[in-house]
Parts: C-alpha cells; structure tokens; sequence
C-alpha cells in the first residue's frame, strides 16, 4: 500500500467502558502520535448489550471517514464487526480480530449468559466469509474461548490465525497492558500478506 493510501485505523472495542492501560487505547495513542488517523468507536449509549446498538455505533464511526479503513477489534468488538460486515459494506483494507470470545458456550460467572447473548441478537455467531483480509489473534489460555473454537472461526470468516501463546483475554485483567505485536499484524495487513495460514508470536505481547 502506498503511503498516500495509509488507512484509516478504526478501534473497536468490546462492552467495556474506557480503560487508560488496555492495549487498543495505547495502540490508538501511539498511532496518533506517530501521525497516523485513527478512530475509536465510542461505549454505546442505552443497552450496550444490545448487539444492533453496537452494530449502528460502529457503522456510524465508519460513516464520516474517507479512503480505505482497517478495523482493530478486541473481545466482543470482534463479534460486532462480523455481524456488521454482514449488513454493512465499507472500504476496509483489511481486520485484526484479537482474542474473539465463544458466545456460543457458557462463559464464566459475571459474564452474559448464552440465553442473553441469543435474546440480544448476539448468536448465532456469522461464519461467512469476510469480505476484506483479516487476521485471528488467539491466546491459547483465553477464558472466555477455547483455542479450537477460535480456530474454527478463523476458518469460517478466511482468516489467518495467529498464535499468541498464553495471554488470557489480552487485556489489563489477564496482566497484560500494551501489545506492540498489533502494530507489525496491522503492517501485515498493510502489505497485503494476511493470508490464510498460521503465524505464532513468541512470549508476552
């Protein structure tokens, strides 16, 4: 990709509100600071359950924005962004979907339940194809997705499946704070070389 056609980077993140030390807002701060133009799609208002409600935020972040796009997704956001490219269509060069959760089993104690995530339009999970490269970031010790679920999604949306080790979810209550290995995935994307396959990033992000 040529410098004049540097993509846009829009973070998606999951249900959570703003946290100062989790890995796609110090990814968004480095980005910016290195003159990049990155978006990130704001806590919905209402019930941010709901997933149309997350759906519309992201496909309204998305709406303003000129030239090609590549979209960082983390957790739930991952969700939102295959249920929107199956309504949506925009000029996105290209994903990285990190750590994906299994809304289709049972998570642990103070997470939604399958019944709510299927009442609020979460399940089932898409599992066509996406229409723009991406890649699967998966952690091998994730508690909210066993590593075979995450693969077989990675499968079903053409994605290449990258292997973080141990990470948990890859956020702050997992022990981990910035990701540097998301900037070298996102040039991966870049360049065109996301396809199908496996890559495993050493150690801790």
């Amino acid at each position: 990709m040529s410098p004049t056609a540097e993509p846009t980077v829009v973070v998606v993140p999951g249900l959570r509100d703003h946290v100062a030390d989790h890995w796609q807002t110090l990814l968004a701060e480095r980005l910016a600071e290195a003159g990049r133009a990155v978006r990130t799609v704001p806590p919905a208002e209402g019930n941010r359950l709901r997933l149309d409600v997350q759906v519309g935020n992201l496909a309204a972040t998305l709406a303003p924005l000129d030239g090609p796009v590549l979209l960082v997704a983390h957790s739930a956001g991952v969700i939102t962004t295959v249920h929107w490219a199956r309504r949506h269509r925009a000029d996105v060069c290209g994903a990285l979907l990190a750590t994906p959760p299994d809304f289709e089993a049972p998570l642990p104690d103070g997470y939604p339940t399958p019944a709510e995530l299927a009442e609020n339009g979460w399940t089932p999970v898409p599992r066509t194809p996406l229409p723009f490269p991406s890649l699967v970031a998966a952690s091998a010790d994730d508690p909210l997705a066993a590593p075979e679920r995450v693969a077989g999604l990675a499968r079903s949306w053409g994605s290449r499946l990258v292997e973080l080790g141990a990470v948990g979810h890859l956020n702050p209550a997992s022990g981990h704070g910035a990701w540097p290995s998301a900037e070298e995935l996102i040039r991966m994307l870049e360049s065109g070389s996301a396809r199908l396959g496996v890559t495993r990033t050493g150690g801790r992000p």
